[in-house]
């Protein structure tokens, strides 16, 4: 028998490896198509199910034993490093076969029983203190162990992974120093950086969370499932876990990228260079991807939810899947937008939009007692929203999308009414939008006959039609003349109710013995159509400003009297005085001296500087005594 240290390596003919030992092979063992040339002694040291099949064989006095391992894990590859070991050829253990050979050497029974230090105690130190301290041979690790998954699980190999990877996930790799063990000899997420100057290919974690998304999605289905829950024990955040499943769906969906514009980010990664992605069926991923999402509402995850729906309807997957996604969809259906609620239908019906499958999801928000609440505390999502807020805005939506639809000929009326009517009568305060969507619908549909119109207009509250509304209604020829009349009628009863009220209202105001009131509370109580609340806004402030003007008249009439009293005065005194300068006087006011009437001795004696002189007005008339009136100035 060859010495172990002396075999070169082995070579391979066809189906068959050969030792090359240079002695006749005396035992041989067949995994599938391929056969093993080799030798008894290397094989029993080493391997217990070779030692035991020998000591079976021992009475057939057989000169070559011959084995057959039909489920050898890992196949003929796996089997030749095994044996190589055996033989004591060195052997490189690697991320991506490690699992594999530590499952083969179980299967082999490898352990230290028959030899110090044999292949699964050193195939399981390896796997702890290389792959489970770095994240992109966990990740290498995981993706490599789908041909013996059962096995590795049995062996714990796949769970110790996942704990791993969640571990590393909870961990911020920013309160450790570079290098970090965690992740390697010298490597983290992120770019590269210098340690001591020297470039070690370590790479900076990205402060954003999202930076294991991309390395994670080359798993499988079954492994991100099991990753996904994993995660979800360890307590990582929902948005966290829902991001991840976002993106994976992304990824092998490709229809869903249509209803998910600018969600694509860059692509933050580690792994993903040195790894494939994987073979996934679409139909299995949405199934099992369902169950995994969280019951959380969101913006974003809710145009996520309406763009799976699409594309499980498309995909035709079980029911169950396409209830769950609408029982989720309709518990957060105020977050949606009407580009995503026009579902199309995929399958051989005439309509165009798919109408029932959203009737569904209104019956789900309507029925739905729990309310979930949002992703985060801080999101500016209407997580603390009443449920009549929420009522309102999905009746706005709905009556959108009603107006949408309208338009499809292949649309029946009772669609129209089933889908309208699936909400409370107390979620429209206006019923503005339901009209715009009946009065598009009969436009498209002028074959209709009168009785079928007035029974879909028997959906309209015309007491909750706003002004315009129905002034548009009562010139409507696409109506029936009965329902014209109603409209008619009711919109002169909201005339007769808005007029009162704002007179009744203006009066109270005018009242002087009236208390003070808020207008607006007043008309805000009898008014309640949007035309007339502006109506009365108006009022208010021409009122405010009669006030004033009033308030302004009355000083003016004031100064007026006082005017007209001082020239009253003013008249009788000049008729009783003939001198102007007494009435000067009077009034407080000094003559200024004229030439004409200074003597030549005062001009002398006086020396000072004259004043600008004035001449002498007609004393005759009415103007010439304002003019001479004021000639004076005050001292």
């Amino acid at each position: 028998m060859a010495p172990a240290g002396k075999v070169s390596g082995f070579r391979r003919e066809g189906n068959d490896w050969f030792c090359n030992a240079g002695l006749p092979s005396d035992i041989t063992v067949s995994i599938g198509e391929v056969t093993f040339h080799l030798h008894k002694f290397p094989l029993i040291t080493k391997c217990g199910k070779i030692a035991q099949a020998y000591e079976e064989s021992k009475n057939t006095y057989q000169k070559t034993m011959s084995v057959v391992l039909g489920e050898f894990p890992g196949g003929p590859d796996t089997f030749l490093i095994a044996v190589k070991f055996c033989y004591g050829i060195r052997i490189e253990l690697n991320a991506r076969n490690v699992v594999v050979v530590h499952c083969a050497a179980d299967y082999l029974k490898m352990t230290d029983e028959y030899g110090e230090d044999n292949l699964l105690s050193k195939s399981e130190s390896f796997f702890h203190k290389n792959i489970l301290r770095n994240w992109k041979d966990c990740i290498l690790a995981l993706q490599s162990s789908e041909p013996v998954l059962s096995r590795a699980e049995k062996l714990q190999l796949v769970g110790k992974c996942m704990n791993a990877l969640s571990m590393m996930v909870c961990t911020d790799p920013s309160l450790f120093g570079w290098p970090m063990m965690m992740y390697g000899s010298l490597q983290s997420p992120g770019g590269s950086i210098l340690w001591n100057g020297i470039n070690t290919g370590a790479r900076i974690r990205s402060s954003e969370s999202d930076w294991w998304f991309e390395d994670i999605s080359y798993l499988s289905v079954s492994l991100f499932e099991r990753l996904i829950k994993t995660m979800q024990a360890r307590g990582i955040r929902p948005e966290n876990l829902s991001g991840a499943i976002m993106y994976y769906c992304r990824k092998y969906l490709p229809g869903l990228g249509r209803w998910q514009g600018g969600q694509s980010g860059k692509t933050r990664t580690v792994a993903s260079f040195s790894l494939t992605p994987a073979s996934v069926d679409q139909r299995v991923l949405l199934e099992s991807v369902e169950k995994l999402l969280p019951e959380k509402k969101g913006r974003s995850f809710c145009r996520f939810l309406l763009g799976l729906l699409r594309v499980a309807l498309i995909l035709n997957v079980n029911q169950a899947c396409k209830d769950s996604l609408e029982r989720r969809i309709g518990m957060q259906l105020e977050l949606a937008t009407l580009d995503n609620l026009l579902i199309p239908t995929y399958s051989d019906s005439d309509t165009l939009y798919n109408t029932d499958c959203i009737e569904r999801i209104v019956h789900y928000f309507v029925n739905s007692e729990s309310s979930i609440t949002a992703f985060s505390p801080s999101s500016h999502d209407p997580q603390a929203s009443s449920s009549s807020e929420s009522l309102s805005k999905v009746a706005k939506l709905i009556d959108s999308y009603l107006a949408e639809v309208a338009s499809d000929v292949n649309l029946k009326p009772g669609k129209i009414r089933s889908l309208a009517e699936a909400l409370p009568e107390s979620s429209r305060s206006l019923h503005d939008g339901l009209y715009r969507a009946l009065d598009i619908y009969f436009k498209a549909h002028p074959w209709l006959s009168d009785k079928e119109k007035e029974e879909l207009c028997n959906i309209i509250d015309y007491q909750k039609l706003s002004i315009h509304a129905c002034a548009h209604a009562s010139q409507n020829d696409r109506l029936p003349l009965r329902v014209v009349l109603q409209v008619l009628f009711f919109e002169q009863l909201q005339l007769r109710t808005a007029l009162a009220g704002c007179l009744h209202a203006l009066d109270s105001e005018i009242a002087p013995a009236a208390p003070a009131t808020v207008p607006g509370d007043t008309a805000g109580q009898i008014v309640q159509r949007d035309g007339w609340v502006t109506v009365v806004r108006e009022n208010q402030v021409l009122k405010v400003d009669m006030e004033r003007m009033r308030s302004r008249v009355g000083e003016l009439e004031e100064e007026f009297s006082k005017i007209k009293q001082e020239m009253k005065s003013v008249t009788k005194s000049h008729s009783s005085l003939s001198s102007p300068r007494l009435v000067a006087k009077k009034l407080g006011c000094k003559l200024v001296p004229r030439p004409s009437d200074a003597q030549p001795e005062s001009l002398n004696r006086t020396g000072s500087t004259p004043r600008a002189s004035v001449e002498q007005p007609p004393r005759h008339s009415y103007k010439s005594r304002v003019r001479h009136r004021k000639s004076f100035s005050l001292v």
